[in-house]
């Protein structure tokens, strides 16, 4: 196991979050932009009306990203099984 494998492995590793994590943040941070836009130009301030489409916007990515997400964790997963072999011996 050298020092090269190891970041590696974490670079496969963050890389691997960065993607799984963007369309879930992506979504939520145009929701929150457009939203915020609104409450700017009718000057309503409630919280909720911050709070309750974010939520509806994660659950759609989640609902349209979610099969991609989970191949992607897998992939990541048996690749980090494959190597445990080198790894270790």
């Amino acid at each position: 196991m050298t020092e090269g494998f190891i970041i590696g492995i974490g670079r496969d590793a963050l890389w691997t979050v960065l993607l799984i994590s963007a369309p879930i943040l992506g979504l939520g941070l145009v929701v929150g932009l457009v939203v915020s836009i609104l409450q700017a130009t009718t000057q309503i301030q409630d919280a909720t009306l911050a709070f309750v489409p974010k939520i509806l916007a994660v659950l759609v990515a989640l609902a349209l990203f979610g099969g991609w997400m989970l191949t992607s964790l897998v992939d990541f997963t048996q690749r980090i099984f494959q190597a445990l072999p080198t790894v270790l011996g």
